[in-house]
């Protein structure tokens, strides 16, 4: 049996006349032009990342059609919806990845609603304009009637890893659990079993698909039972954040600057049907800006380069 895991204001300005609401140019050296000069890069970028079977749709689909029959049971199949977007981020975390390719995950949507420590630990939050959010998904809101935001799903990373004591079955009933040492790398998560679905050469979610384990939004109450007041302090506390799920719609929370360009190019490697997606499907706490609105009003993002000692982990 193959196991399947899931890892996460409008102004116009003509820096960004790019977007536009019904057709999208998802070249970014066209919406910034300033990001121009690294497009040579970005060929022997994007070849690399054909052998790697996501530089053409006929390779996601020979690489989709491999799955059923080429991975060994001792196997996990990672959702990647954020930083994972990026095959150089995925090898830096799994270095013995394959079958690289994009899937959808149905009925829920991708949000910057959470602070992740990791970007204080870093110094790439920024406290005093709240640009310190990462990335969870969450179950679509739109499909238990509350009638807003939301949407059909979100494009993902999909490929397989060897099993290393990622996910356990305890006590044999075929039920999978995350394993102690999966909840400590994804500690601030729900993680549970999700339908996703393989994608056609065009894009297009087929029928088929699978289950499995993604990131969701969680609670306060739930990280303080599994670590602690003591551990919530370290990781949170100490940099006068006071909550990490609590934050409202309202609040102002913005996205962690180097990591959301990260995001960005990322999914721009992955082509267009990816970029699209998280510009489009990718939400902020108010659950109704989505990444392409946001950029609009900060194009100096996607320019700004993060510091020297996270190009390569922070660079798409």
């Amino acid at each position: 049996m193959m196991y399947r895991v899931a890892s996460a204001c409008l102004i116009s300005s003509p820096i960004v006349a790019a977007f536009s609401p019904t057709l999208y140019d998802s070249s970014l050296s066209s919406i910034f032009p300033a990001m121009a000069d690294r497009d040579a890069k970005r060929a022997e970028d994007a070849s690399a990342a054909a052998a790697l079977s996501v530089g053409s749709t006929a390779s996601l689909s020979a690489a989709t059609s491999s799955v059923a029959t080429d991975t060994p049971s001792d196997t996990v199949t990672v959702l990647g919806f954020g930083s994972l977007l990026s095959v150089k981020s995925s090898r830096l975390t799994f270095p013995d990845l394959r079958n690289f390719r994009l899937g959808r995950v149905p009925d829920h949507r991708r949000v910057f609603g959470h602070p992740a420590s990791i970007f204080f630990q870093r110094g790439i939050a920024d406290a005093d304009t709240l640009e310190f959010s990462s990335l969870c998904a969450e179950r679509d809101p739109a499909e238990e009637g509350e009638g807003e935001g939301g949407g059909p799903g979100f494009i993902c990373a999909v490929f397989e890893v060897p099993n290393d004591g990622m996910m356990e079955d305890p006590d044999g009933s075929g039920r999978l659990v995350p394993s102690e040492a999966f909840l400590e790398r994804e500690e601030e998560f729900d993680i549970e079993m999700v339908p996703y679905r393989e994608l056609d050469d065009d894009g297009t979610p087929r029928a088929e698909g699978g289950e499995g384990i993604l990131c969701l939004r969680s609670t306060d109450e739930s990280y303080l039972r599994r670590w602690g007041q003591e551990r919530f302090h370290e990781q949170y506390g100490k940099y006068g954040v006071n909550t990490v799920w609590g934050w409202e719609r309202d609040s102002g929370l913005r996205p962690c600057a180097p990591y959301l360009r990260h995001c960005v190019l990322a999914a721009e490697k992955m082509g267009s049907v990816c970029l699209d997606s998280f510009l489009d499907e990718t939400f902020l706490v108010d659950r109704r800006t989505t990444v392409r609105e946001y950029l609009k009003k900060h194009p100096e993002i996607m320019e700004r380069l993060p510091p020297p000692f996270l190009a390569e982990r922070y660079g798409g």
